[in-house]
């Protein structure tokens, strides 16, 4: 199927591929389809985009790649939303805020999203230890796995 993104132009995705986020995302309640398509192959950054509402797309970066040490626990409410059966399933991003320069952008730390790729369920968590992760963590350059 086409769907209209709001970075990306029109693009043809794979139904199978629409991840449900049953609370739909903080803000947005009313939106519970989205999908991740990369950007770059060589870069660990994607868009979140909804396939209901084209204005509705988030570039969000798999957060290890900007912060090696970067970890959290996943309660198990959440896990019980998400149906994690194993934690092989489980990738996580952080909601990316780009600024002038690419360096000068931020991760959204505070409040991963989280994606069962093999059911296709997300959640965006927000952790409980708020001093443990900002809001706004400055990027730089890449320190982690992707570099």
């Amino acid at each position: 199927m086409k769907i209209n993104t709001k970075f990306l132009g029109e693009v043809e995705v794979n139904e199978n591929d629409i991840i449900t986020f049953e609370y739909g995302m903080p803000g947005f309640p009313d939106l519970h389809k989205f999908i991740l398509l990369p950007l770059d192959a060589d870069l660990p950054l994607a868009v979140l985009q909804s396939s209901e509402q084209v204005e509705i797309g988030f570039v969000v970066a798999y957060p290890f790649a900007f912060k090696k040490d970067y970890a959290f626990d996943i309660s198990e409410e959440d896990k019980e939303d998400l149906k994690i059966e194993k934690e092989e399933d489980v990738i996580a991003y952080s909601i990316l805020t780009l600024k002038d320069t690419f360096p000068e952008s931020t991760l959204n730390l505070l409040a991963p999203v989280v994606i069962n790729a093999n059911k296709k369920l997300g959640k965006q968590i927000v952790l409980q230890d708020s001093s443990m992760y900002p809001l706004k963590y400055p990027i730089g350059a890449l320190e982690g796995s992707a570099k």
